[in-house]
């Protein structure tokens, strides 16, 4: 773990709820083991960057709400019902008569896991910055959006852009952007120059290392990526299972990962971030916030869902006490 030798003020977000806003799919996928091709049962599950952010706050005992548009039909009304039970305010999505609520499916290969979109006119691809007007925003400490919403349509980009278009010192709230580069949703050439603009406004951003590389330069490293997003006053970037960064001003940590076997990956950077958020909101200190970020992480990376069981309460405090050289060494039980 490493941090400046000069320790100074760091930023950070006043205590209260977070409003996510973004789209959730239901999802379907045959069991790890099987080919979509053959297997005879899929699992129904969902999946969305923005509700997996806000379930785990939820988990994790931070007052959240989730905004988005579903179909008015069955896989609709599951969506609800699943990303509501951990405790997330769902009073603010909408039911669009017209359009029908996106679809995933997962095909696991060798490698990992291919995934295909149905989204095309979704519900949520009808969202714009009229959300914004919603009540929730006003009492709200941080609004998280994801670059996901950016690309699923013109009015979806234009909600994102006017969310970060008030200058930072004006803002109500923080505003969270993690970067969540897909790049089947983007026409080719054309993440890139978006994805830096928006991640550059917001107050805290969270992006992968490998994905700024895919997107800005195969040769960066973790400062150059600050050089590239010089504006956020938090800058999270995640690089794999091995370490995760946060550049806050002139100042840095640095905390490993914690050691977790891995069933599957989808789904553990929305769980990072919503524990990093957690540790920012309850005013723990910048390694405590990471740390938390990572342990909840492995609850994703242990499930074949977006969504995991963590740690129980006195295991998570034993954790986020360990000396440094204790944290670096143990293993996820």
């Amino acid at each position: 773990m490493k941090s400046a030798s000069v320790p100074r003020a760091v930023w950070r977000p006043r205590e209260g709820a977070v409003v996510c806003i973004g789209e959730t799919m239901a999802a379907l996928a045959p069991a790890p083991s099987e080919s979509l091709e053959t297997a005879e049962d899929l699992r129904v599950s969902v999946a969305g960057a923005e509700s997996n952010v806000a379930m785990y706050l939820a988990d994790l005992g931070v007052p959240v709400s989730w905004l988005s548009a579903l179909g008015d039909d069955a896989l609709g009304r599951r969506v609800l019902a699943a990303v509501g039970a951990p405790g997330v305010d769902v009073g603010g999505v909408r039911h669009d008569p017209e359009r029908p609520t996106g679809l995933l499916v997962k095909e696991p290969t060798g490698s990992g896991t291919s995934v295909h979109y149905y989204r095309g006119d979704s519900a949520a691809s009808a969202l714009g910055p009229d959300v914004l007007k919603d009540d929730r925003l006003t009492t709200a400490s941080v609004v998280h959006l994801t670059g996901v919403t950016a690309a699923l349509s013109p009015s979806c980009r234009s909600l994102v852009v006017e969310a970060l278009a008030v200058p930072q010192a004006e803002r109500p709230h923080a505003v969270s952007f993690d970067v969540n580069h897909r790049p089947a949703l983007w026409p080719p050439g054309t993440a890139a120059p978006v994805l830096r603009d928006l991640a550059d406004r917001a107050d805290i951003t969270f992006v992968g290392l490998d994905e700024a590389q895919d997107l800005w330069g195969a040769g960066l490293e973790l400062a150059d990526v600050r050089r590239l997003l010089p504006h956020p006053r938090l800058l999270v970037v995640k690089d794999g299972g091995r370490t995760a960064t946060v550049f806050g001003g002139e100042d840095s940590w640095t905390v490993p990962a914690l050691r977790t076997d891995v069933v599957e990956p989808v789904g553990a950077g929305d769980a990072f971030a919503a524990g990093f958020l957690t540790g920012l909101l309850r005013g723990v200190d910048m390694e405590r916030a990471l740390r938390l970020g990572h342990i909840t992480a492995g609850s994703a990376l242990q499930v074949t869902g977006d969504h995991g069981p963590l740690p129980d309460s006195a295991r998570i405090e034993r954790l986020l006490g360990l000396p440094a050289h204790e944290w670096a060494a143990v293993n996820r039980e």
